[in-house]
């Protein structure tokens, strides 16, 4: 049961206890500010006498360890950060007033080990200075935050200014306690909400390996996500999915137990896959899928882990965004439909059909009608609710892997929920379907990519995120554009000018005074601003109306019936 209380350190900390850091967690990375802030507190406690709060700390009891003489071990899930700069702190301050007994009865155990057992990359540092006899020079590497934090205080510490017994009576936390079978989940819970970022990857990691995993970790883990900074970067990139942000090693988690879920001969229950499809919960899904699905064998998940890492890596790139896209079919194209327009639900489908389809041929065969099949979606403004069981479970449990099976599934679908949109359908769209900002750009961008000419253009496409879309005929086009006598002309023109066939993309916002100028100054801009002629050389979807003489109801139409001309080729449905 999660019990929290207020602690000190003399409590936190017992000769009979030893706290380990997870031995995989990531690095010390506290840095000078952090050191200066927590000096200061300590020689505040020390004049004052008054207590002072520090934050959290959370502790995860261990299972017995029958060939250790300590029989109580935590595991330090948060606070690893504060505490080992205390003891660093205190070390220093004793070094520096020749009382090391004052540390050691209070830092060391009756065997006479460091309380702390550090992470791997920290470990070696740590022990280092937890067992110097006195002041000595230290030559830190450039990421040996510990050592820095040694030196900083070695140079800093007043040792009349602090008390180490006041301090460690007057230094406040609140300690959280967790049993042996406490979920983490509630852990991960706990620590968000505390505002500390621990991700779900990161538990995991912790969950997969103990301290002698190390070679176990290094093939698995070590190679894969943190082989170096460029590795981890990408799987630290996050993206938003609703107004929620989630990074790309939680989503190839997520998306990853989506597939295996799916898998016939695991024989996974109803129950289970609803349970374990919650991203909330996913820790939580792991934990439990390892022990009742793969018999405990860790090693044997995490090496398919692996290999579905490298084609996630290989394919899903949130640079596309920013990038000249592609008008070939494939993996690039549906990862920006994915990305750009709030479909990231197609990411587990992605993955399993990037695992599974070794013919690129046949791979962006499937892309193509995939993204035809979207596309066309978005156009009509159909209803997204269903894609999480879609491209989340279905299609993956019916091993749908090329064009031909999506085809086929979707015609024997009765419900409706996933209906491909017929040619008038999304003609009625073109003409008459008013859209989000965000879908209309991703609309006219998609046709853009696809339709342009490369070899005779001079102007490159930039990528989806580089442009601004923008209302042809302006929203107060009463002001430049002439007034109608007819209300119902008005209200007519309202509508008509948020549809397709009025909206273009261009490489820059235009100013306001250019934005709502008539349409000769708009296509021309003056007085230094530039009009839509300068903002969208090259761009297919708008260029070739600029020199039409009038923008009116009637071209707008026209425009609108050419674009889904252009729709209908791309985006074929058989």
């Amino acid at each position: 049961m999660l019990t929290a209380n207020k602690v000190t350190i003399r409590e936190i900390f017992n000769r009979a206890k030893l706290l380990e850091v997870p031995f995989f967690q990531r690095s010390y990375v506290w840095g000078d500010s952090q050191w200066e802030r927590l000096l200061d507190d300590l020689e505040t406690i020390t004049r004052t006498k008054a207590p002072h709060f520090i934050g959290s700390v959370i502790l995860k009891q261990k299972p017995t360890d029958i060939s250790s003489s300590i029989g109580d071990i935590r595991a330090l899930i948060d606070g690893q950060q504060r505490l080992t700069t205390l003891t660093i702190l205190l070390k220093v301050l004793c070094l520096k007033n020749n009382n090391l007994h004052l540390f050691d009865n209070q830092f060391r155990t009756f065997d006479g080990d460091v309380v702390i057992q550090h992470n791997r990359n920290d470990i070696e540092s740590y022990n280092r200075i937890m067992n110097l006899d006195t002041i000595e020079e230290i030559e830190p590497k450039e990421t040996d935050n510990i050592a820095k934090a040694y030196i900083y205080f070695r140079d800093n510490i007043d040792p009349s200014s602090i008390d180490f017994n006041t301090v460690c009576n007057g230094l406040i936390f609140v300690g959280i306690d967790l049993s042996v079978d406490e979920d983490e989940q509630q852990i991960f819970d706990t620590i968000n909400s505390l505002g500390v970022r621990l991700t779900t990857a990161e538990l995991l990691k912790n969950y997969f390996f103990e301290r002698n995993d190390v070679e176990l970790y290094e093939k698995y883990w070590l190679d894969i996500f943190e082989f170096d900074d460029e590795t981890k970067e990408y799987w630290d990139t996050e993206f938003y999915v609703g107004n929620k942000q989630r990074s790309f090693i939680d989503q190839l988690f997520f998306s990853f137990l989506q597939i295996k879920i799916q898998e016939k001969e695991l024989d996974v229950s109803a129950d289970d896959k609803l349970a374990f499809s919650k991203l909330d919960h996913l820790f939580i899904s792991y934990k439990r899928f390892v022990k009742e699905y793969y018999n405990g064998n860790k090693a044997l998940l995490l090496g398919e882990i692996s290999e579905y890492a490298k084609k996630f890596r290989d394919a899903i790139d949130l640079g596309v965004l920013d990038e000249d896209l592609t008008a070939t079919v494939g993996v690039k194209r549906v990862s920006a439909i994915a990305f750009a327009l709030e479909t990231t639900t197609l990411l587990p489908y992605i993955l399993f059909v990037e695992k599974n389809v070794e013919d690129s041929v046949e791979r962006n065969e499937l892309y193509g009608y995939l993204e035809s099949y979207i596309m066309r979606r978005i156009c009509c403004r159909a209803q997204t609710k269903s894609y999480n069981r879609l491209f989340g479970s279905t299609l993956i449990l019916h091993r749908v892997l090329s064009k031909e099976s999506f085809s086929e599934f979707l015609s024997e679908q009765d419900d409706g929920a996933n209906q491909v949109p017929s040619d008038d359908e999304l003609m009625l769209a073109f003409d008459n379907g008013i859209l989000t900002n965000k879908q209309t750009r991703g609309i006219l961008y998609m046709i853009e990519s696809r339709i342009r000419n490369r070899d005779r253009q001079s102007t490159q496409l930039l990528g989806i995120n580089k442009y601004s879309l923008e209302h042809i005929m302006p929203k107060k086009w009463a002001n430049h554009w002439g007034l109608l006598d007819d209300e119902v002309a008005a209200k007519a023109r309202d509508r008509k000018i948020l549809t397709l066939g009025n909206l273009a993309i261009i490489t820059q916002a235009l100013n306001a005074s250019i934005r709502d100028a008539n349409w000769t100054r708009k296509k021309d801009g003056k007085n230094g601003k530039d009009g839509l002629k300068v903002y969208s050389q090259g761009i297919e979807t708008i260029t070739r109306y600029l020199d039409l003489d009038a923008w009116n109801e009637s071209e707008i139409s026209k425009r609108a019936k050419w674009l889904y001309d252009h729709a209908l080729e791309i985006w074929k449905i058989e």
